[in-house]
């Protein structure tokens, strides 16, 4: 009789299979995932920049040696100047081309052909304001040597990409984007030149503001607002039609009204060294990468270092082994705005002097990533481009155009390459002539012991000042602006009795000088901490300079603090107001990072603001740049017993700082618990250098911002620049470079550049300076280095 045939062991058998079978997927997938690594990084090493061995560079006439130091600084020795700005370019590509291409891009409004559609409307304003036909007329008055530097550097930068290309080792940036960068040209350096104007502005968002509270309060209400009292109160032209304001900026772009400066140079007589002490640290965007690239260019007759934004060659900023400099915003007004009336019959002509007068139509065809292009064209007046219409075409008959210095035909690469020669202050000036925008603050310090300062750039002549605080009648030939202030008449300063020059975008000038500079500045506790410590030491150090660029001390709540306390006196304060108060007097007024104080202090004024300003509108709050001057203003005017409408109208003073407070003390417990002696500063107040990209994704962002936010102290009105978002307390503004000399030793300059200097996420110096920036530790860049990584590039 057969067996029967077991069955209850085949799902253990099939179960074991199914093991072996998963198992065995399990490790064939394991095996892709280390290939894919392994390709992946080896992919993106590729693209690392090589700083040792040798490289064929076509074009090259002569061997070029590039020392590349433990801080990631490449020092670029030649034999003459082809090949010194061919190996410039060419570094600079291998450091930042991702970043040289997305500055070329944005500046050109061409963002769109590699990010889409949401770029169509910042692509549209860039295109409008036409910072890159501005480079082209440019370009045009150049001197023939001047143009063959450009185009040496782009023959540079074109020798890198052509390499990387053909090697498929560009970075990994353009991988994710799905596109590869094109030739490189003298426009582009150009453009993005102009692109560094429009970032240090001219205060046509003021003009703008202005011109609507003037048009939705009361007269003597806006006129509170006015960065400057007018003595000649302007009277508002009114039209049969108003520019609709928030709805014709909604979508411009606005540069941060924070972008600004602190540089001062003290005498050899108030220095420990006897020879003069240079100091420049400018503030603008924090980001991955840094803004500046920090280089050094040798000859056999030109030696200088210091930093120049990528895409551009020469020195802007630093010193060779004879001269150092450092600049400021100087801020003036050089964008006005103007009212034009289109004719009801042509939307191409405008009135002027009487006569309907044809504008120019540029044509921008806007290429877009997988979509249509877009059919986009500039309408120029006699003023300039009209800017109240490139988001959308209002199809109304009163309009706003804009007149910008930075549009017209400048020289500013040709100021650079002669002051990166200059020897003394005649032929640093001398230089400055042709550095007409952005206006610039120039300090300057040289071996022979001069010290001097020159408020340079090309600044429009108002015979009244309280034009340039609305927009002017674009119809009327007497509002046209086609005067400058003279060279030899810009304000300037040369070895000062009192031994040192300060900056800090401060006003400038006083009531003596004859030419009105602007009536927007910012408020002055910058320069009056700097000023203060200055005066105060007649033995200075480098690292006193140092110290000062780090320094922390709040001037504004050493002003406010003891205003506020007297108000607040006899107010039935709750028992946690009480303590918050007596905290702030107790306080040093330093923005320190383990304090609790600034934490009390910014927020307290900031919720003045939310209250005085609750009736406009969060678009309008852009344009109402350096409104902080205005927010002081008032306050000092309210406490002093003046009368304020803004104030007034919020229940006067004390009701403004109670409610303030408690609206503070509310929101603080919320985020950071009841016990506000555990309160930092740091806890809100902290900094990252964002990658373009980290936002696309986080993942990315895992990649391209390794480090975590730093608790950093300092705030916008204190030496050690450190703007934040309100909302989250982001650092997002600040010192993007330090820098230091001694005139004693010309050959040594101390450096910070936050984050780092190389744009490749693993890079060793990509990042590594994000905790100097934090703690203020800087590094030493030598003109006779020693020592390095070196990398021969070679014909």
């Amino acid at each position: 009789m057969q067996e029967p045939i077991l069955t209850e062991n085949l799902p253990n058998k099939k179960k074991r299979n199914w093991k072996k079978i998963s198992l065995l997927v399990v490790g064939i997938l394991l095996i892709i995932c280390v290939i894919a690594v392994v390709f992946v990084n080896g992919y993106i090493n590729k693209s690392l920049p090589q700083v040792e061995g040798t490289i064929q560079v076509p074009g090259l006439q002569e061997e070029v040696i590039v020392t590349t130091d433990e801080h990631g600084t490449p020092h670029i020795r030649a034999t003459n100047d082809q090949d010194l700005y061919m190996a410039q370019g060419y570094m600079q590509a291998q450091n930042r081309m991702f970043q040289m291409e997305l500055s070329r891009r944005q500046a050109s409004g061409t963002l769109s052909e590699v990010v889409g559609a949401a770029a169509v409307d910042q692509d549209k304003y860039f295109r409008t304001l036409g910072l890159r036909r501005a480079a082209e007329k440019s370009y045009d008055i150049y001197t023939d040597e001047s143009k063959q530097v450009l185009q040496w550097f782009a023959d540079g930068v074109n020798a890198y990409i052509h390499e990387a290309k053909e090697s498929n080792s560009l970075p990994v940036e353009f991988t994710l984007l799905g596109s590869e960068p094109a030739e490189w040209t003298p426009i582009d350096s150009l453009t993005i030149g102009k692109f560094m104007a429009f970032d240090l502005g001219g205060h046509w968002e003021r003009q703008a503001f202005n011109y609507y509270v003037m048009n939705e309060f009361d007269e003597e209400k806006a006129y509170e607002l006015f960065p400057a009292y007018p003595e000649n109160k302007p009277t508002i032209i009114y039209d049969e039609e108003v520019v609709d304001v928030a709805a014709s900026f909604e979508k411009a772009v606005i540069p941060h009204a924070f972008n600004g400066s602190n540089n001062w140079v003290v005498s050899g007589e108030k220095t420990e060294s006897g020879m003069p002490l240079l100091a420049d640290d400018p503030h603008l965007g924090l980001a991955t990468p840094s803004i500046w690239l920090q280089m050094h260019l040798q000859t056999d007759d030109l030696n200088v270092s210091g930093v120049i934004f990528a895409g551009v060659p020469g020195i802007i900023l630093g010193h060779n082994d004879k001269v150092a400099w450092g600049v400021t915003n100087t801020g003036p007004d050089v964008q006005q705005l103007y009212l034009e009336k289109r004719n009801p019959d042509n939307p191409h002509e405008f009135l002027f002097d009487g006569e309907w007068v044809e504008a120019a139509i540029i044509n921008e065809p806007i290429k877009v990533k997988d979509g249509e292009t877009v059919d986009y064209h500039v309408v120029e007046t006699r003023h300039g481009p009209i800017v109240s219409d490139f988001a959308e075409e209002s199809g109304k008959n009163t309009v706003m155009s804009l007149r910008w210095t930075a549009l017209d035909a400048t020289t500013e690469l040709e100021a650079i390459l002669e002051i990166n020669r200059a020897s003394n202050w005649k032929e640093f000036e001398k230089g400055l002539e042709k550095f007409l925008v952005p206006a610039q603050n120039f300090v300057f310090a040289s071996t022979d012991g001069t010290i001097a300062y020159k408020a340079n750039g090309k600044i429009p002549i108002y015979e009244n000042s309280e034009d340039a605080l609305l927009p002017l009648p674009g119809w009327e030939s007497e509002y046209v602006l086609d005067d400058y202030i003279p060279f030899d008449e810009l304000p300037r300063v040369v070895n000062p009795e009192k031994g040192f020059i300060a900056t800090a975008n401060n006003k400038i000038v006083g009531e003596k000088y004859p030419y009105h500079i602007s009536n927007v500045w910012a408020q002055p506790y910058r320069y009056e901490r700097i000023a203060e410590v200055l005066e105060s030491n007649d033995s200075l150090t480098a690292a006193d300079m140092m110290a000062i660029q780090m320094d922390q001390t709040n001037l504004q709540a050493r002003e406010f603090v003891p205003v506020f306390s007297d108000v607040l006196a006899g107010a039935h304060l709750s028992e946690t107001e009480s303590g918050a108060l007596s905290l702030l007097e107790d306080w040093d007024y330093v923005d320190q990072v383990d304090a609790a104080q600034p934490l009390i202090f910014h927020h307290w004024m900031d919720e003045v603001e939310a209250i005085l300003y609750d009736e406009l509108p969060d678009g309008m709050m852009d344009l109402f740049n350096s409104r902080g001057q205005t927010t002081d203003e008032l306050l000092r005017k309210a406490a002093a017993g003046d009368s304020s409408i803004w104030v007034d109208e919020n229940g006067g003073i004390e009701r403004v700082l109670h409610l303030s407070l408690q609206n503070t003390i509310e929101k603080l417990t919320e985020s950071y618990g009841d016990d506000m002696h555990a309160w930092e500063w740091g806890d809100y107040h902290q900094v990252q250098f964002h990658h373009p990209l980290a936002a696309v994704h986080p993942v990315l962002a895992y990649f391209f911002n390794p480090q975590d936010p730093l608790p950093v102290g300092g705030s916008s009105v204190t030496p050690m620049a450190a703007a934040y978002d309100s909302e989250t307390g982001e650092v997002d503004h600040g010192a993007s470079w330090r820098f230091v000399i001694d005139m004693n030793d010309p050959l040594t300059g101390y450096h910070i550049v936050g984050p780092g200097q190389e744009g490749h996420f693993k890079s060793e110096w990509y990042d590594n300076q994000t905790d100097d920036w934090v703690e203020g530790e800087y590094h030493e860049t030598k003109l006779d280095i020693e020592k390095g990584k070196i990398l021969h590039l070679v014909p």
